[in-house]
């Protein structure tokens, strides 16, 4: 998939706070920049957000991670199944994501959860933020265990991980004494947000 740059339109009216499931919209196309037009104008982009050199898959390991009084106000960052998609008052960019890897944001809570479809860099928040949990990954098609590991969750309460595409799994979380399991598809339409997995 090609970078598009676009100005700021519907989409950017979608991305408010964490995105629910998607609706289905009919399909639009534009007619692309030249590629040395839709080059600078990215960059220029990226600039302004201090993002300059960095890649679809270092922005969202970086944004994800940034504590939340420190995030961006004027910028939305929205993780698709394969691609990012930024934006903000005046602009949108698409960056692609690697066709091998999907991009999955976990909060697992106890108490208070909330709707999400597509993972929102800038304003999605979880319960547990800066807690130290445990973590199970597993392909459900070949038993294979993809990640087992302590993390610490990020200061917007959800932890990253950087999966397969394609496959289905289960993910199973540990905390404080608490234990909870789900379901979930890194396919191309699937979430990139989970927060249904209660810990009990």
């Amino acid at each position: 998939m090609k970078r598009e740059l676009i100005v700021a339109g519907a989409l950017l009216l979608a991305l408010t706070g964490c995105t629910a499931a998607p609706q289905a919209q009919p399909v639009t196309t534009s007619t692309a920049p030249t590629s040395t037009t839709a080059t600078t104008s990215e960059s220029g982009f990226l600039a302004d957000h201090d993002l300059a050199g960095l890649d679809a898959v270092q922005i969202i390991d970086h944004l994800d991670q940034v504590p939340v009084a420190e995030r961006p106000t004027e910028l939305m960052a929205s993780v698709r199944a394969d691609h990012l998609l930024l934006s903000d008052t005046e602009q949108e960019l698409i960056l692609p994501l690697p066709q091998d890897r999907f991009y999955l944001s976990l909060a697992p809570y106890l108490d208070q959860t909330h709707e999400c479809h597509y993972h929102s860099l800038t304003t999605c928040r979880g319960e547990l933020a800066n807690e130290q949990i445990t973590v199970r990954i597993t392909d459900d098609a070949t038993g294979q265990t993809l990640i087992e590991e302590q993390v610490t969750t990020f200061n917007n309460g959800f932890a990253g991980f950087w999966l397969p595409r394609g496959i289905t799994g289960t993910i199973e979380v540990t905390y404080d004494g608490y234990t909870g399991q789900s379901t979930f598809s890194a396919s191309d339409e699937a979430a990139t947000c989970l927060t249904t997995l209660q810990l009990t």
